[in-house]
């Protein structure tokens, strides 16, 4: 909705038609200074990032329009097809669990939950866990170990890409000044001219710092603050995750297991105990 709006004050405001307190819009639409901002900015961007840093920034730009995965529906999949598993585990053995772990999309247990099974992030750490305890490699003190420290991966490489971005937007101002000195330049090269001209020029120059302040607290940050807020909430999940297969490497019963998990998340996304007993006795009637 706020980029369709945008769009229309854009269009409104190229065409001309568009007045804001008794000036008018299209001004603020110097395209040399927004290209010297942008310049800078992408050009700065681009040197302090990694292929791979650019390549989840705009997989997390994107990520901020379409809102995180990880809400309540997600979390009652997620303990669905944990307390699925971990039931056939008990009642067949671990091994049982190895044509499901070892290929998840065949699985008939899995693809019944798609917000799982089609998030490649989740299903790799989720098998990934799991498979050294159906294969016997690891005790409960090395897979927390194991399952720390692939989380601590994850973190820092979804941290690298709010640094990338929030030094971006901290560099915006700066961009801003040197896109108005620019102006500033061109005004004194026509500093001859009529009034009228000067000042155009002056007030272009003047555009460059509005835009650089504007696009640094009212774009870029905010979305690196945005960005943030969903690392932490896909970094819960997957904690939530790690805590349902240490619970299985200690043989924990499948709702202790789901309880354990249940209890480190936040109160938005949380399904209570009543509404948790109602997914096990589904689970149950199958």
């Amino acid at each position: 909705m706020i980029v369709i709006i945008g769009c229309i004050i854009v269009l409104a405001a190229v065409g001309g038609g568009f007045t804001l307190s008794g000036g008018r819009v299209i001004v603020l639409f110097e395209w040399y200074e927004m290209l010297t901002i942008g310049g800078c900015a992408l050009g700065a961007l681009i040197i302090m990032s990694s292929k791979k840093v650019i390549i989840d920034l705009i997989k997390g730009l994107l990520g901020t329009l379409k809102g995180s995965p990880f809400n309540k529906q997600a979390y009652r999949d997620l303990f669905k097809l944990s307390y699925e598993l971990l039931r056939v585990a008990r009642r067949d053995g671990l091994l049982s669990l190895e044509p499901h772990i070892n290929q998840p999309h065949e699985s008939a247990i899995f693809n019944k939950y798609p917000r799982i099974s089609k998030n490649h992030h989740v299903l790799d750490f989720f098998c990934d866990g799991f498979a050294p305890i159906i294969e016997g490699s690891a005790n409960p003190e090395q897979m927390a170990e194991q399952l720390e420290a692939e989380l601590h991966v994850l973190h820092e490489e979804h941290h690298a890409t709010i640094v990338v971005l929030q030094k971006t937007a901290d560099a915006l101002p700066g961009f801003g000044i040197v896109a108005a000195v620019l102006g500033i330049v061109i005004t004194m090269a026509h500093i001859d001219g009529p009034v009228e001209e000067i000042g155009h020029h002056v007030g272009a120059a003047l555009v460059g710092t509005f835009l650089g302040i504007l696009a640094s607290y009212g774009f870029l940050g905010p979305m690196a603050a945005r960005m943030e807020t969903m690392g932490h909430e896909e970094a819960t999940f997957f904690k939530a995750i790690s805590v349902i297969i240490l619970a299985a490497t200690h043989d924990c019963m499948p709702k202790v297991a789901i309880e354990q998990a249940r209890r480190g998340i936040g109160s938005e996304v949380r399904p209570g105990r009543t509404e948790l007993e109602e997914l096990f006795k589904e689970i149950d009637a199958k």
